[in-house]
């Protein structure tokens, strides 16, 4: 099961809705808001990029790739317009000079490329707000199909308190379903907890099904 915090909820985001920000640009992987997300940076330009952000506000997004630039990793390929805001919460320089971050998920953002004097590229990134279902008795049972889905793939899943926002519990179930990187993409853009829940069960199932 994906890292999560120690406690629930995560601190919430205090700035403004819109924030001009570095992106690490990543094939497919998303940063989803409530996980934890170890990673290793050993890039020239991204090294520079932890530095900034630990002499700042700490907080980066992270951009997937588009499918068909997967090959441009070297140069700046497109991003999806998507994508997850984090701050970065532990780090450790290593001897050999590489950073060791781990990074908090804080929500979903909608990101334009802005002009970035720096080795990184940069982003304007604005705050999207979720949905949540209208009817008590979908929520209830989306939650209950959601756990079930969850501890079908890890039991340590019977360990997630009971006050999980719905939402959490669909984004830990997407980022643990395998799917071509489009597909995760759309469901990951879908604001409508709802329905974005209703998509991550089928692709579970889906999954079940061909195994």
């Amino acid at each position: 099961m994906q890292p999560i915090p120690d406690s629930w909820p995560p601190p919430e985001e205090v700035s403004s809705n819109q924030a001009d920000v570095p992106v690490f640009p990543l094939n497919d992987v998303w940063l989803f808001p409530g996980i934890l997300m170890p990673l290793r940076i050993f890039e020239p330009r991204y090294l520079q990029m932890i530095e900034d952000c630990l002499d700042g506000p700490g907080k980066l997004v992270l951009g997937t790739v588009a499918p068909a630039h997967q090959a441009e990793m070297k140069a700046a390929p497109p991003l999806q317009s998507i994508a997850g805001l984090g701050e970065i919460v532990r780090h450790e320089r290593l001897e050999n000079g590489d950073f060791s971050i781990l990074l908090l998920g804080l929500h979903r953002v909608r990101v334009e490329e802005i002009e970035s004097d720096r080795l990184y590229r940069r982003v304007r990134a604005e705050k999207q707000h979720e949905t949540l279902p209208g009817d008590r008795k979908q929520s209830k049972r989306l939650r209950k199909d959601l756990r079930e889905a969850l501890l079908s793939l890890d039991e340590e899943a019977k360990k997630l308190p009971e006050n999980i926002p719905l939402g959490y519990l669909v984004d830990l179930l997407l980022s643990m379903t395998a799917m071509p990187s489009d597909a995760k993409q759309k469901i990951f853009a879908e604001l409508d907890v709802g329905l974005r829940s209703t998509l991550a069960l089928e692709a579970h199932r889906s999954n079940l099904g061909d195994n």
